[in-house]
């Protein structure tokens, strides 16, 4: 079933250099996706209001409205996956992408094989869980209680609501900042010590109700993700 998802999927490519998105479109098609391709920036939103895509490639660097400025307003209102396709190679516009909820980020020049492979991971990734990976890890917003493979983790609050944001998108990488908005409300100041603090502690309990896996990864110079492995 899995599978199927991700092999039927819909790509939307975004890229102002015709034989680039060409290139992308081939190799995608090979792969049996259905791909569709914008070139100007101003048409993306309409465009994904009204198709509902369920992977986005998308260039930073476009006419009409910059990539970064898609990938912010498409937040507003989707999750559909998005991956950052892009020349710009400064660790800045990396971190910004990822800041405004890209999934992925690929810097020019790349190989096609390498970008379909990409699209294969995030589109599994965000494939709907199947009933074993559900009943791994289960969570109970009311009583803020969670157990993995049916041991009770034991939770403070906000370690409780730290598993739940990781959770809810495995595979999406969480700068600290957005991990510090999404889990403060109020806006509250925080230093990253007290981020890393409450995913250390997490961790460790994680550990020791099942030692055989890792479910928090981190992300060196960005910050965390959610993505069960041995």
């Amino acid at each position: 079933m899995k599978l199927g998802t991700v092999m039927n999927s819909k790509i939307l490519i975004v890229e102002d250099e015709q034989k680039l998105a060409e290139l992308h479109r081939d190799y995608l098609q090979k792969s049996g996706y259905t791909t569709a391709w914008l070139a100007d920036g101003l048409q993306v939103i309409s465009w994904v209001r009204e198709n509902s895509p369920d992977l986005i490639l998308l260039d930073l660097m476009l006419p009409g409205k910059d990539g970064l400025d898609i990938c912010k307003e498409i937040r507003t209102f989707s999750s559909v996956p998005i991956i950052i396709v892009t020349a710009r190679v400064e660790e800045i516009d990396r971190l910004l992408g990822l800041e405004l909820g890209a999934d992925d980020y690929i810097c020019k020049p790349f190989s096609p094989r390498e970008v379909v492979a990409r699209v294969k991971t995030v589109l599994r990734r965000s494939a709907p869980q199947t009933d074993e990976e559900q009943q791994l890890l289960v969570l109970d917003e009311e009583r803020y209680q969670a157990t993995l493979k049916g041991t009770n983790l034991d939770l403070t609050p906000v370690e409780f609501k730290l598993l739940s944001i990781f959770s809810q998108r495995p595979g999406r990488v969480f700068s600290r900042n957005q991990v510090m908005d999404l889990l403060y409300s109020d806006q509250r100041i925080v230093c990253d010590r007290t981020i890393d603090s409450h995913i250390k502690k997490l961790r460790k309990k994680i550990a020791i109700a099942a030692p055989e896996l890792e479910l928090i990864h981190s992300i060196y110079g960005i910050g965390y993700k959610y993505e069960p492995s041995p």
